[in-house]
């Protein structure tokens, strides 16, 4: 009882010291029945046995030739455990309020249009940009080293005839590099010849190297 000392006969001493290596909570239990103390509580008992040094001998740790009891038994849940799981498919909170089903699209941070092709991993994988999907639905896969360029600059435009595959290394020249004027601010109508001039300079840079290899 906090503020003031609990008393307890010899008797009771003599009790606790024989059951002190019984669990707590079930040797407080009979002490208070046994001898009628409810003002008696296991914090109480507890530190009685702690300043008595009346230790029940566990550590709490699995001593040396213990057999853990779920051995041989690999997947075992204990009953009403599964209550605590997590249903598989399951969602809730903001997952659940931010979750787009496969087919629904999106526009990216980067203005690309975007589709949901499945739910597993990696996440990464979970979105692909429409104009991809559809260019290679038209001419199939995008050879290495190379990449789709719009050529209207609506990036959501996603018809094959308005991307253009062409080599990675011509976008710092469309991109507006040192000494060039980006693509997307010419006037639409002169795009195909800048674009066009761009290829030509890359094709001479690349005969140039391969020559002089």
């Amino acid at each position: 009882m906090k503020g003031r000392a609990i008393s307890y006969s010899e008797a009771e001493l003599a009790w606790i010291k024989a059951n002190c290596t019984r669990r707590r909570a079930e040797a407080h239990a009979d002490f208070v029945r046994r001898f009628d103390r409810p003002e008696v509580t296991l914090t109480n008992f507890n530190a009685l046995c702690k300043r008595k040094g009346w230790m029940t001998g566990r550590t709490g740790r699995l001593e040396k030739g213990n057999v853990p009891p779920n051995k041989g038994r690999k997947g075992y849940c204990a009953p009403g455990s599964e209550k605590g799981w997590f249903r598989k498919g399951g969602m809730s909170g903001r997952a659940k309020a931010l979750y787009k089903p496969i087919g629904s699209e999106r526009i990216s941070k980067d203005g690309y249009l975007e589709r949901k092709l499945h739910d597993g991993q990696p996440l990464q994988s979970r979105w692909r940009a429409v104009h991809l999907i559809r260019w290679e639905e038209t001419h199939g896969p995008i050879p290495e080293g190379h990449c789709l360029k719009c050529l209207d600059g609506d990036k959501i435009n996603t018809a094959p005839e308005n991307w253009r595959c062409i080599p990675r290394a011509l976008l710092p020249r469309l991109s507006g590099g040192r000494w060039h004027t980006p693509y997307e601010a010419y006037e639409p109508e002169l795009r195909p010849t800048v674009l066009t001039i761009a290829e030509l300079e890359h094709r001479a840079r690349q005969a140039k190297k391969e020559h002089s290899a």
